[in-house]
């Protein structure tokens, strides 16, 4: 564990606490706090006045930056034991959750113990906790990963977030592999423009090790920004991973590859194109830790997605999907994988997040109402936002009739589940895994998957 720490409810005795002021709190407020629990060393910026009587109780540094100065020290401190270390870091609009998540599994099923840190939370043999950001600030990342070599975890996959990045959460990490999945339009509420964006996830690669490795899709449109030595390519295109062709049968997705210019049959119980790239970059990292092919070949059959991705509840002869897709790209992919595996029809049910991308809001509604066969609107996260102003965007322009609007999500997922007749599918989108939604400052407690079960719980007693 680091004997360094910025929040001080995390304080152990004889640790030191760096005071570092951010949006939304300032450090310096809580350094009584940090003595209380302990804390020997005081780090503060020059400028803050402190109390005279505290630094007779403990040592005092004063720096230019407080933030320049935790960030220098966890590299010096920390980077040569993580050097020891397999470190996998992806980063892409969609995809890094799935991905990191069935390599993590893989590895895991293979013996090697490997750790997960990203969306849905800290991972060892199984989930030890929830994260407050995919990219958690560098100091409780350090903490993670440096905890995960304690526990025997030589290996850890992560999620690196554009937001993560520009803000130096994963500064002097040494990577091993950098995974670019795909760009596609989000987060321009903080990057303005597309560009920026994806300049923001070629940070990832500068912290690649001298002998690191790229694995690159080679058909997202940006990915010639990514590819450079020692990259490995995959995708449809001509590549070292190459998709040929593939097929849905029993329920399974029967995947024909050409890896290195050698022809391969997979067989996986993921359905979907997007899992079949994403069940890429998991198998790339794989072979290249010289894992017999035939041997990942019996493991790929036993895999499943994260909790909240493509999650199914079958229910009298229909499909519940319960999945995490905020994007227009992945709310794209996922109603057309449900159309090719859906005998009746498509209902879904979605949301956009408040104080988030507006401009994406109407280009969902414009491929759900297409691609489905009836939409019902509804709340996701609204934040600060007035949840009538979200449902204005989303309908901005719009032309379809087939919707509804139920801004209660607990009575839309009612409202979707009493549609269904036979052979249907419902996809409930835009939350997944997540235990709250968050209103103003207020984080109520809600999870589709649980409302779904309540609601069939009631269903299966009144019948």
């Amino acid at each position: 564990m680091l004997n360094v720490k910025t929040d001080s409810r995390k304080i152990k005795p004889n640790d030191t606490f760096v005071a570092v002021k951010c949006a939304i709190n300032d450090g310096h407020a809580y350094i009584g706090s940090a003595i209380e629990k302990g804390a020997t060393n005081i780090v503060i910026n020059k400028s803050y006045g402190l109390d005279k009587e505290i630094e007779k109780k403990v040592k005092v540094t004063r720096v230019e930056d407080t933030r320049k100065y935790l960030e220098t020290y966890l590299k010096e401190n920390y980077s040569k034991e993580m050097e020891k270390m397999t470190i996998i870091g992806i980063t892409g609009t969609n995809g890094k959750t799935t991905s990191a998540y069935l390599l993590y599994s893989l590895l895991n099923s293979l013996n090697i113990k490997c750790a997960y840190i990203g969306t849905i939370g800290y991972y060892l043999d199984k989930k030890v906790s929830n994260l407050p950001n995919t990219s958690p600030d560098i100091c409780d990342l350090y903490d993670l990963i440096i905890n995960a070599k304690d526990n025997g975890y030589n290996t850890v996959v992560l999620e690196a977030s554009s937001e993560g990045l520009i803000n130096n959460r994963l500064e002097g990490i040494p990577f091993d592999y950098c995974i670019f999945t795909n760009l596609t339009r989000d987060h321009l509420n903080v990057h303005k423009t597309m560009e920026n964006y994806r300049k923001a996830k070629e940070l990832l690669f500068e912290k690649l090790k001298p002998t690191g490795k790229r694995i690159v899709n080679i058909d997202d449109k940006y990915s010639e920004y990514f590819i450079k030595e020692n990259t490995i390519t995959y995708g449809k295109k001509e590549s070292d991973y190459q998709i040929l062709n593939y097929k849905i049968e029993n329920q399974n997705t029967i995947i024909n590859l050409k890896i290195n210019n050698k022809e391969v049959t997979i067989e996986s119980p993921l359905l979907g194109e997007h899992n079949i790239y994403n069940l890429l970059c998991a198998m790339i990292v794989v072979l290249n830790l010289k894992i017999d092919l035939d041997i990942l070949k019996e493991k790929i059959k036993e895999i499943s997605c994260p909790p909240g991705r493509m999650d199914t509840i079958k229910w009298n002869g229909n499909n519940i999907i319960i999945d995490y897709a905020h994007t227009p790209d992945a709310l794209e992919r996922i109603i057309k994988v449900a159309k090719e595996v859906t005998k009746g029809k498509v209902y879904t049910i979605f949301g956009c997040t408040g104080d988030r991308d507006r401009t994406k809001r109407p280009i969902m509604m414009k491929l759900a109402s297409t691609l489905s066969d009836e939409v019902v609107i509804t709340n996701d996260d609204p934040h600060n936002e007035d949840p009538n102003e979200i449902l204005k965007d989303i309908l901005k322009g719009n032309k379809n009739t087939n919707y509804i609007v139920e801004l209660d999500r607990k009575k839309a997922i009612e409202k979707g589940i009493s549609m269904l007749k036979r052979a249907d599918t419902l996809l409930i989108l835009g939350k997944g895994h997540e235990e709250v939604m968050i209103i103003k400052n207020e984080r109520v407690p809600f999870n589709d998957k649980k409302v779904v079960e309540e609601v069939l719980k009631t269903q299966n007693n009144c019948a």
